[in-house]
């Protein structure tokens, strides 16, 4: 064999083994998709959250504004009954179940 169909036989070779070494290296890659999470379900969901949470949140107000009504009913109760019981009126006495101060003679609210 002459030295230039050397020289092209070993290129070819040359070329061959560097594609089949080549060839699986070029691999498929695949696709990496990262959401941020903002669906049309999660803001709907967020939303019925939400909602959920200010009615709750409006219930609870209800709730502390009755036990705020009642302990005031109560301290005030409370300082009539001390005003009424150190009453220099002799008839005066304290109803625990009206909460009210009253005249022992006629059963009428005594204005302390």
């Amino acid at each position: 064999m002459s030295t230039l169909s050397k020289g092209f036989c070993l290129a070819a070779m040359l070329s061959l083994t560097t594609f089949a070494f080549t060839a699986p290296v070029s691999a498929e890659t695949s696709k990496l998709v990262i959401e941020s999470g903002d669906s049309a379900q999660s803001r709907q969901n967020a939303a019925m959250d939400k909602e959920q949470w200010n009615d709750t949140r409006n219930l609870r107000q209800k709730v502390n504004k009755r036990a705020e009504k009642e302990w005031d009913k109560e301290d005030v109760a409370f300082d009539a009954r001390d005003k009424c019981q150190q009453s220099a009126n002799v008839n005066a006495y304290w109803e625990p179940n009206t909460l009210r101060c009253l005249d022992r003679r006629t059963g009428r609210t005594l204005s302390q």
